[in-house]
């Protein structure tokens, strides 16, 4: 028997897999060989048929940012004339829409504003929270590393900072690809692979619970995605705080990497090889933002159980040029079609609302 039949085997009966094995599938196992056992694993970490989502709204309070990153089309430097930082107007009209349409929480994220500090972000937490009743899923960790450094205190200072003023959890981005050899081609001034993964231990042990993520398709080669995937595998043995696992495609129009888009295919092995080798996260969020509807319905095949938010508004990839859109009620018509029953989730993944 070869690497890739024992590999197979190993799978399909359940046991964990290392690295080596992870790589091997990523590379040589059969596409529907791969759906069928990331399938499997999905049914023995979520018995049942259903799949979740959030409805929320990705509000980008400042798109000024030094970092720079090869791959990002939505900032802008200081002082250019599209640079902004959202007014306190602007907000409560943009989270009273969010409530309005059945949200239950908002995905707050910017760049790294050097004319920001630390009392702009509390003040901002508590605006929120004191005018409305809604879950802050926010700051992913080169933010948080941004702020702390700036004003000079520790991770665990600047999240429990944040957590006093209101804020809920934290997203997985900033992640990218988490290989120093890789951030210093794509994105050289934004945190090390060591402080992401410090920021969300740190998190984690402060009592909140995070997501990851990982964008691929660019500079990485398989070995780096599942280097990554080992990295978050072993933090989650660790800490047990992540949520879900979020794998999506880089998209490459208006940015500075040139290179083709990764396809539909590439996107579902990753995917499946994500939900195989992260048995200690239960939940796998497919991307329709940058893959569609039709290869989402696809994926849920592939190991996901989570199709993420209906984002009521995304600007980030939107500047890439991706702009699928997808309300609450196209969603849940995208779960039934699959033969799955849809639910409504809260940012802990608690079902709000079956459907």
């Amino acid at each position: 028997m070869n690497k890739l039949d024992r590999t197979i085997e190993k799978a399909a009966s359940n046991e964990r897999i290392n690295s080596s094995e992870a790589l091997t599938l990523l590379n040589k196992a059969e596409l529907l060989m791969l759906a069928e056992l990331a399938n499997k694993k999905r049914q023995h970490l979520n018995p049942e048929p259903v799949v979740t989502f959030v409805v929320d709204r990705n509000i980008n309070y400042t798109n000024i940012c030094i970092s720079g990153c090869l791959f990002c089309a939505f900032y802008c430097p200081p002082g250019h004339a599209d640079a902004y930082v959202i007014s306190k107007e602007k907000l409560k009209d943009k989270i009273k829409e969010t409530l309005s349409l059945g949200g239950t929480q908002i995905l707050l994220q910017g760049g790294l504003n050097p004319s920001l500090s630390l009392d702009y972000y509390i003040d901002l937490l508590k605006f929120i929270k004191d005018n409305f009743p809604i879950h802050i899923h926010g700051f992913s960790p080169p933010e948080i590393v941004f702020i702390a450094e700036k004003s000079s205190i520790s991770f665990k200072d600047t999240i429990n900072k944040l957590i006093d003023a209101g804020l809920g959890s934290i997203p997985g981005g900033g992640a990218e690809i988490l290989v120093d050899e890789i951030r210093e081609k794509t994105s050289p001034n934004k945190c090390t692979v060591d402080q992401w993964l410090e920021v969300m231990k740190t998190a984690h042990e402060c009592g909140l619970r995070t997501t990851a993520t990982m964008m691929f398709g660019h500079v990485e080669k398989p070995e780096h995605i599942i280097e990554h995937l080992m990295k978050i595998r072993n933090l989650q043995d660790n800490t047990g705080g992540f949520t879900a696992f979020i794998p999506w495609t880089f998209q490459p129009d208006n940015t500075r990497i040139k290179v083709e888009k990764a396809t539909s295919v590439e996107y579902l092995r990753v995917l499946a090889v994500s939900r195989l080798f992260l048995d200690n996260i239960q939940n796998i969020q497919a991307s329709w933002v940058t893959q569609g509807d039709k290869i989402v319905q696809t994926a849920l095949v592939f190991g996901a159980n989570d199709l993420g938010s209906t984002m009521i508004e995304e600007n980030v990839v939107a500047a890439a040029g991706v702009k699928f859109r997808l309300p609450k009620e196209e969603m849940i018509r995208l779960i039934q079609d699959a033969s799955y029953r849809a639910a409504q989730r809260d940012c802990f993944y608690n079902i709000i609302k079956p459907h």
